[in-house]
């Protein structure tokens, strides 16, 4: 594993088991294969409070931009299956 993947998987650890198995869900199944559009609005996901993420994640609560919004509902759909 390179060094800038291995920052991001540190970067996914967040403190709560939930946010950490939905982030780390997406980086191991889907981050490698994502356009470089994508892996930058993951890493302006990750630049967001934990508070966000979970209500983003887990309260239906969605991002006021169109492109994190559709990361999230990825995100979502990658953790569920």
């Amino acid at each position: 594993m390179n060094l800038a993947l291995k920052h991001l998987r540190w970067q996914c650890r967040r403190g709560t088991k939930e946010l950490d198995a939905v982030l780390c869900c997406y980086l191991e199944s889907c981050y490698m294969t994502a356009n470089s559009s994508e892996q930058r609005l993951f890493l302006e996901l990750l630049a967001l409070e934990d508070d966000a993420l979970l209500a983003y994640f887990f309260a239906n609560s969605s991002p006021k931009t169109e492109g994190l919004k559709q990361l999230v509902d990825k995100i979502r759909s990658a953790f569920m299956d």
